[in-house]
């Protein structure tokens, strides 16, 4: 979720390079993309409300694997409605295909989750496996009590 700011507010690039983990530069590609459109105040720039947004939404966009130029096309919403069903239809198809490949790969992200989780079930198991039952470990208490009885015969030594 996008965190609100007053309309008005204002941010230097390196305030929001640190929000967001990214560089200044990764700003000024954005902007060089036509993506964000800082203002100029001499040779700094400045950020507004909505040019925050937009990175954030850029940000959002490129972790489910969109491009940036998809992603641009994304941001720019108004100007695909504009252009009319010539604009609108590729973008709509473009937005089915990419929630189509999202759904496939939460589909194989369940499917890896679920082998992963099996896979460990069959090592806790097999660990579990590799404690011998109480009678075994009865039996070989007696065996060990008899064998230290008989080597104390033997070599006249007391055990431990």
């Amino acid at each position: 979720m996008i965190k609100p700011v007053a309309p008005d507010a204002e941010f230097t690039i390196r305030e929001l390079a640190h929000e967001f983990d990214i560089t200044p530069r990764t700003l000024r590609f954005y902007e060089q993309k036509g993506m964000i459109h800082p203002l100029r105040r001499g040779a700094a720039r400045v950020y507004t409300a909505e040019d925050r947004a937009r990175i954030e939404l850029i940000l959002r966009g490129k972790r489910v694997g969109f491009a940036l130029d998809e992603i641009k096309e994304i941001l720019d919403l108004q100007a695909i409605d504009r252009g009319g069903r010539e604009r609108l239809e590729p973008a709509i198809k473009r937005f089915e295909h990419r929630i189509t490949v999202l759904q496939q790969q939460r589909e194989d992200v369940a499917r890896a989750l679920a082998e992963l989780e099996a896979g460990l079930d069959w090592m806790r198991e097999r660990l579990e496996d590799r404690t011998p039952p109480d009678d075994v470990r009865r039996r070989a208490r007696a065996f060990e009590a008899l064998a230290s009885a008989r080597l104390e015969d033997w070599s006249g030594l007391s055990p431990g």
